[in-house]
């Protein structure tokens, strides 16, 4: 099994930037790829970007150019890096790993953007 925990999320001023960290501990080499989703009320939780396991990287279109997914292996940790960012990018952030078929969650953490 895989834990998640994930870390820096705040209330951020329209066009501010905030970095996401996440921590993975347990069965980490099992990992195929890892990534962020995010979810704002009364929405359906949505990709946002992933890494693999080969080092391939995609974002959803709404954050392309802004947001920047990157890993440490070496410390075990994955991050998001969120630049200019908008009242729409407003959700509860979750980081997400993807092992031996299985999904494994991070608590999530809160992201505001105030315009």
């Amino acid at each position: 099994q895989v834990q998640l925990v994930e870390s820096g999320g705040g209330l951020v001023q329209q066009g501010g930037a905030q970095r996401l960290s996440c921590a993975a501990s347990g069965s980490i080499f099992s990992i195929n790829a890892m990534g962020w989703y995010r979810q704002a009320p009364g929405k359906q939780r949505e990709f946002v970007a992933i890494i693999t396991r080969d080092g391939s990287i995609y974002y959803t279109n709404s954050v392309k150019g802004r947001f920047t997914i990157s890993r440490d292996n070496a410390k075990n940790m994955l991050y998001l890096q969120m630049n200019n960012l908008k009242p729409d990018d407003t959700a509860v952030y979750y980081c997400n790993a993807q092992s031996s078929g299985s999904n494994y969650w991070g608590q999530g953490t809160q992201v505001t953007v105030s315009s």
